[in-house]
């Protein structure tokens, strides 16, 4: 029997820890979400995660590396060819994407559009790379006079539209958006997500709201999250977990609006009597501060996780085992506003285990995964190499 009864992993959604090898083959060369953003805020407080570790794991402004550590600490490296959100989350739960989503760097093609179009009964606004924040500022009018959705993409494999709640309640675009997922899966356009980006006026500004919603591609194969939920364990997604899985693998699914509300979940779900997988997304450091180029905002943000994060461990039970990472970086500091390919940064706690150690460099993120399946008991998965029993050697 597994000495383990569940596992909490939580993802601070974009929490890069350096370059990877091939970041120049992505336009990434320099990016270091962590500790760019460190050193544009002039040093980070965070006595939690610096106790846990952090600190050891790159050089940080204002966190030590001269401490025992109370984590097992290490970074990964992706193994597949990507760097957005769905391949990221996907190879945590041992799942290689070896072909990549397909990108659209100059927008989305005529027939794709055509047929979008037809199917809405309406024409597109945009319809190229951009920045969410901006081209609603910059078509947020033309939207509002003629109805007209706002299509856009990024460096990722996303097709983003984005409406004033006014002009296109948020049902209807989310009727949209699966109409698109529809058009956009397949062999040749298998697009990652489709994104709902609804938008309020308010004082005269255009202002996002927090009814966002992903409809991502379903997993071609399956996942630790699979494997958990058929051997009889809880699996229980929060935040936008059930999206980027396609609402499959989960037990229950607790949507949020930010990551307060995903802590305060993560927390109640860690309370309750429960075996199994814990899987949290925190979303806020990537698409309130990372993509809006906001290196003071992202410290923030990650300074007000700290503060929570002692509530977190002490609502742990003593068979649990709690795993911090990310999915990507998004480096605020350059002037790209996509995501970055990094090294991803690797945290694990437990009341159980030995004597805390560095894990090193993982040569894939589905290490992890590997490591919950083994901790869990469950049978291993396609990819990864457990780091299991690393974690119980004195």
């Amino acid at each position: 029997m597994s000495k383990t009864r569940r596992v909490v992993i939580i993802i601070l959604d974009s929490l890069g820890v350096g370059e990877l090898p091939d970041a120049s083959k992505f336009g990434d060369e320099g990016s270091n979400t962590l500790g760019n953003m460190a050193r544009a805020a002039g040093g980070l407080r965070l006595p939690g995660l610096e106790a846990m570790g952090l600190g050891k794991i790159i050089p940080v402004e204002g966190l030590s590396d001269d401490i025992t550590p109370g984590a097992f600490y290490g970074k990964m490296a992706e193994g597949s060819g990507a760097k957005d959100t769905t391949t990221g989350h996907w190879e945590i739960t041992g799942l290689v994407t070896t072909k990549p989503f397909p990108i659209y760097p100059n927008g989305f093609p005529k027939e794709i559009i055509e047929k979008f179009t037809r199917a809405i009964g309406r024409p597109v606004l945009g319809n190229k790379p951009a920045s969410g924040t901006e081209i609603i500022k910059e078509l947020g009018e033309e939207h509002i006079q003629t109805g007209n959705p706002i299509v856009y993409t990024s460096a990722d494999s996303v097709f983003q539209i984005a409406a004033c709640e006014a002009v296109i309640p948020v049902d209807e675009l989310y009727k949209m958006c699966r109409t698109a997922r529809g058009i956009l899966t397949g062999e040749r356009h298998n697009v990652g997500r489709v994104i709902a980006r609804p938008f309020v006026v308010s004082e005269g500004r255009y202002v996002r709201t927090e009814g966002r919603k992903d409809f991502s591609v379903p997993p071609p194969r399956p996942t630790l999250l699979d494997v958990a939920k058929e051997k009889g364990l809880g699996v229980v997604g929060i935040g936008k977990i059930g999206d980027i899985f396609a609402h499959t693998g989960l037990t229950r699914e607790l949507p949020t609006g930010n990551n307060r509300e995903g802590v305060d979940q993560t927390i109640r779900c860690i309370k309750e009597d429960s075996r199994g997988i814990i899987f949290t997304n925190l979303i806020d450091f990537d698409m309130k501060y990372g993509h809006r180029n906001d290196p003071e905002g992202y410290a923030r943000c990650l300074e007000e996780f700290d503060v929570r994060l002692p509530g977190i461990l002490d609502a742990l039970k003593d068979d649990d085992i709690l795993s911090m990472t990310a999915d990507h970086g998004c480096d605020p500091t350059t002037p790209s506003t996509d995501h970055s390919r990094e090294y991803v940064p690797l945290l694990v706690y437990g009341k159980a285990l030995g004597r805390v150690r560095s894990l090193g460099v993982r040569q894939s993120f589905s290490d992890l995964g590997a490591t919950i399946a083994e901790a869990l008991g469950l049978p291993p998965l396609s990819h990864g190499t457990s780091f299991y029993k690393e974690l119980f050697h004195s």
